[in-house]
């Protein structure tokens, strides 16, 4: 009688390690094909996590494809995976096939983290009406607040003008720009979310980006990826909380703004904003429950644009600098342009641009060099594809490597180098090139596109105007190499800025 629950016991462990075993081999049998993309060979339930490093994907990734090919399959956990590497590939993926890898996975983090069923938002909502609502909404919100009209244009300028006199008062000593840059971006943001902007100095403002740097570090690398691939850990009591505070922070100090915002609302004005526009959109929507426009969502929305506006623009324009200082000789041809083009008695403005092809191709070379977005963010297959001959299921996971076709070596004539002329023919003429997709390319490019064109080109050209941009004396020379997390960004540096 006492062997019998010992036995019990044994054989029920036994039947739980058979049946996790078959689940696994399950969730591989697309392996079973000689048409599916070659890869590592996956471990039980583990899959190949072990032979990716969690906390620099983008690096695993580059070996794997030197191995397996343009095109190879991981199993994370019990997740298949397709990587998708070069220009023709992810042009394959992204555009021929775009109506059926527009989707997105559900992200457990970020479901965990949702303030409820209704909130979508318009960055990782599935692929259909509300999705399409959602970005016709946002696309067209931006462009009535005058995106390529001269109102917004303004915003970004006099914004420029605040950024360069905090500038002038460190009067040519060394310093680190990147917390400057994300004051500047996230008053250009918040202006178009809330119709306000902040003193560089004001505790909120430095709160929100402190809690936007942790909200960010949540949900990148290691810990954050064993959530996604293992959700069940998220049940844990206080993990999710412990390991997303930030992220839960920052919705609260957003939370607050909009309370904020609402208070100061008048329905029979115009909108100020897109926050306003937002509302009144609820407010029509009121008894339809097919309609994305809902209180919910509005916190999602908000929180998704607000991260999106800043961090991405504020990175480039940080690459912008360190580039500016590691080739003295670029940063002299673009001021000399400057000079001829605009002059000293007026400021920047978008109708520049087209006169002005070293700049506009030094920026597009930042944008292609920094590469800060090396891996899209991930899509789901709705129906099988084909991509380069081979067969990829329904409901595989695809990550397009942006990082391989901006660096596409038969694309760029110098892949792994700051070289502005890829972007110029032998007249000195500006020519943008099919590879470069740094806001990614189908369905799902980025919606913010053209306001962060419109920032770099402004915020660029207003600081290369006022300073020259110099490493300080006695300092070695800055490294141009990457840390990769959320985004690329460069390593730490700091610069000198001597008013022209």
């Amino acid at each position: 009688m006492d062997l019998l629950p010992e036995y019990g016991l044994g054989s029920v462990a036994i039947f739980t390690v058979l049946f996790i075993l078959l689940v696994d081999l399950m969730h591989r049998r697309q392996r079973w094909t000689s048409r599916y993309p070659p890869g590592p060979v996956p471990l039980p339930v583990l899959g190949n996590m072990l032979q990716v490093d969690l906390n620099d994907i983008p690096n695993s990734i580059y070996k794997l494809r030197q191995r397996y090919g343009d095109v190879f399959s991981l199993q994370m956990a019990w997740k298949p995976v397709v990587v998708v590497n070069g220009l023709k590939a992810v042009r394959e993926v992204l555009v021929n096939c775009g109506e059926f890898t527009a989707d997105r996975p559900p992200i457990p983090i970020f479901e965990h983290l949702s303030p409820g069923p209704k909130a979508k938002g318009v960055i990782f909502a599935p692929y259909g009406p509300e999705w399409r609502e959602q970005r016709k909404f946002s696309v067209s919100t931006m462009r009535n607040f005058g995106l390529g009209k001269k109102s917004l244009e303004q915003w970004v300028t006099e914004e420029a003008g605040h950024l360069c006199d905090v500038l002038a008062e460190k009067a040519g000593r060394p310093f680190n720009p990147n917390t400057m840059l994300d004051k500047a971006t996230c008053n250009v943001i918040s202006s178009l979310i809330f119709a306000r902007r902040f003193e560089y100095e004001d505790p909120y403002l430095i709160r929100m980006l402190k809690l936007l740097e942790e909200g960010l570090t949540d949900v990148s690398g290691f810990i954050p990826e064993v959530l996604n691939m293992f959700p069940i850990l998220l049940r844990i009591p206080g993990l999710a909380d412990k390991v997303l505070q930030g992220q839960k922070n920052l919705a609260a100090m957003l939370g607050d703004l909009l309370t904020e915002h609402r208070k100061t609302q008048d329905p029979e004005q115009p909108p100020r904003d897109l926050t306003d526009a937002f509302l009144a959109e609820v407010e029509k929507a009121k008894g339809n429950p097919e309609s994305s426009f809902n209180d919910e969502n509005l916190h999602t929305v908000v929180a998704d644009l607000f991260a999106a506006g800043i961090v991405s623009t504020s990175t480039t324009l940080s690459w912008a600098l360190l580039l500016m200082i590691l080739y003295p000789d670029v940063q002299s041809r673009v001021q000399q342009e400057i000079d001829e083009v605009i002059g000293q008695a007026r400021r920047p403005e978008m109708a520049d641009q087209a006169r002005m092809p070293f700049t506009n191709a030094v920026i597009h070379e930042v944008q292609r060099f920094g590469d800060i977005s090396p891996l899209n963010l991930p899509c789901i297959t709705s129906r099988d594809i084909k991509v380069q001959g081979f067969l990829i299921p329904k409901g595989t996971t695809l990550i397009p490597n942006l990082s391989s076709v901006l660096k596409d070596e038969t694309v760029w004539e110098k892949p792994l180098q700051f070289h502005p002329e890829h972007f110029l023919d032998a007249q000195g003429r500006f020519v943008k090139h099919e590879a470069f997709m740094p806001f990614s390319a189908g369905r799902r490019a980025c919606l913010g596109e053209p306001l962060a064109r419109m920032e770099l080109f402004l915020f660029f050209t207003y600081l290369m105007q006022c300073f020259s941009f110099l490493v300080p004396d006695g300092q070695p020379r800055p490294s141009d190499q990457r840390v990769v997390g959320v985004l690329a960004t460069p390593s730490p540096y700091e610069l000198c800025a001597v008013s022209r």
